[in-house]
């Protein structure tokens, strides 16, 4: 059976050709079918009516074919103030002392995420920028102890 949006796109290209209901049912017969609901319908059929309908419409001057939307970029600004700052340089001395594995941004977040509760350095108080830096501080000064001590 023709999928929802082949089928819309069916009847956009039927009203933009002002094919008239009696035309519209012969065409879908000699695609098979008796309506553009039918389930002998195929999407392979669909897809044929489809590139039959297309070029006329265009050429009509009638329809235009739609280009896919870009993807939106998903990138944040990183948080500039003094703490994020500090914090990020305490994850990044963490990843280079061995114990972090991912330094990525994300994975700040989501130790963050663990910590606070919230989802982004920006979004941290002050009391929140403090347990973050505080944990960060313990867990690179244990690294260092358990470093002088092998």
């Amino acid at each position: 059976m023709a999928t929802a949006s082949q089928i819309q796109k069916i009847h956009i290209l039927k009203s933009a050709l002002k094919i008239d209901e009696e035309t519209y049912r012969a065409t879908l017969a000699g695609y098979g079918a008796k309506s553009s609901k039918d389930r002998t319908f195929t999407i392979g059929k669909a897809d044929e009516l489809i590139q039959d309908w297309e070029p006329k419409a265009i050429a009509a001057g009638v329809y235009q074919k739609r280009k896919p939307a870009k993807k939106a970029k998903a990138t944040r600004r990183l948080a500039d103030d003094p703490q994020s700052k500090m914090i990020r340089a305490l994850w990044i001395q963490l990843h280079q002392a061995g114990k972090v594995t991912d330094p990525s941004e994300a994975a700040l977040g989501k130790f963050v995420r663990r910590m606070t509760g919230k989802d982004d350095i920006s979004w941290l108080s002050d009391r929140d920028v403090t347990v973050v830096k505080r944990a960060l501080k313990e867990w690179l000064e244990r690294e260092v102890k358990d470093a002088l001590r092998a």
